[in-house]
C-alpha cells in the first residue's frame, strides 16, 4: 500500500455553514463541494475534508488515498489491523480502520 495523498476528515452537521466558517478561518475558497455531503479545502499541499451526509464515521479522522482500496485493506488485515467493510460511495470506494 503506498498512500497517494491525505486529508484530515472532520464531520459536519451544516456544510454550508462548515464551509462558510472553515473558508473565513483559512481564508480560502473550497476546492469542491458535493451538496450537503462533502467539501475539499486546499491549503498548500494540505487537505481539510468536511463529511456531511456522505460520511463514514462522526470522529475527527484521517483519510489516506490509495490507487486500489480492496488490495489496501487486505494487506492491513495482515498486518493485523481490524477494518471495516468495503463501502463504495459516489466518488471513491471506502473502509475504516
Amino acid at each position: 500500500m503506498k498512500a497517494q495523498s491525505t486529508s484530515v476528515v472532520i464531520p459536519v452537521e451544516s456544510m454550508n455553514e462548515a464551509v462558510g466558517q472553515w473558508s473565513a478561518l483559512l481564508g480560502v475558497e473550497p476546492t469542491f463541494v458535493d451538496g450537503d455531503r462533502w467539501a475539499q479545502l486546499d491549503i498548500g499541499d494540505t487537505r481539510l475534508s468536511l463529511a456531511g451526509s456522505d460520511r463514514s464515521s462522526d470522529e475527527v479522522g484521517l483519510l489516506i488515498k490509495v490507487s486500489d482500496a480492496r488490495a489496501s485493506q487486505l494487506s492491513l488485515i495482515e498486518l493485523g489491523f481490524k477494518t471495516g467493510s468495503l463501502v463504495t460511495g459516489n466518488h471513491e470506494e471506502r473502509f475504516n480502520v
